[in-house]
């Protein structure tokens, strides 16, 4: 694989300066702010995350303020006592999105919240404390022990909350392929561990968050 030398000369001669390269480059929140995030907003984004999924996702953003009201603003203590019924009548909604699959997954989502929470403190301390250079560890957390947080969903979500990860997309893995790290989307854990390692010496030899890393890498795929 090639160094962080290469990456980021690759970088400036495709944007002509570190300003410009830096403009478009993402940055994560601190630990601190993490855990200042309040478990009905880590719901509602991974909710949102679910619903995103498949769809478009301005059509679902557009319906999230109904969301937040039939689910009683995703207050976790009382999205899971959510019942059946009460997920039925909400497939009668028209104000929201009816997939029931999907609705299922609040009150699920909520449950592992609450656990989460009891086991660490917060949710967000669970978030802010995982280690970045195991950040493909949570990913297979949430996916375990979430609902529907399966393939890209556990990444794309911790990147909206603002946790330092990479995201393996299709331009991150066609770069990953060109530098014979692997060569498909990072499912098993053991090609999770080899993106893991390369992003892990990038950062090491960088200082930089994951987060610009998976950026540029995606930069060196040309469109």
């Amino acid at each position: 694989m090639q160094d962080y030398k290469w990456l980021n000369e690759y970088c400036l001669n495709r944007f002509g300066s570190q300003k410009a390269l830096e403009s478009h480059l993402p940055t994560a929140k601190t630990p601190a702010q993490l855990r200042k995030i309040s478990a009905d907003r880590y719901l509602s984004t991974l909710a949102l995350r679910v619903f995103r999924a498949g769809l478009k996702h301005s059509l679902v953003d557009a319906k999230w303020p109904a969301f937040e009201q039939v689910f009683f603003g995703f207050d976790p203590e009382k999205v899971v006592l959510m019942g059946a019924e009460h997920l039925e009548r909400l497939m009668q909604d028209t104000r929201i999105i009816r997939h029931l699959g999907k609705l299922k997954s609040v009150p699920r989502n909520a449950q592992m919240i609450l656990d989460v929470a009891h086991e660490h403190g917060s949710f967000g301390q669970f978030i802010a404390d995982w280690p970045v250079d195991d950040i493909t560890g949570l990913w297979q957390y949430l996916a375990k022990h979430g609902n529907q947080m399966g393939g890209l969903s556990a990444p794309r979500f911790l990147r909206m909350v603002g946790k330092d990860t990479f995201i393996p997309t299709w331009d991150v893995v066609a770069a990953l392929n060109a530098q014979d790290i692997v060569d498909k989307v990072p499912s098993s854990k053991r090609d999770q561990a080899a993106v893991q390692a390369a992003f892990n010496q990038w950062h090491a030899e960088s200082g930089r968050p994951m987060c610009q890393l998976s950026a540029m890498l995606a930069f060196t795929v040309n469109h």
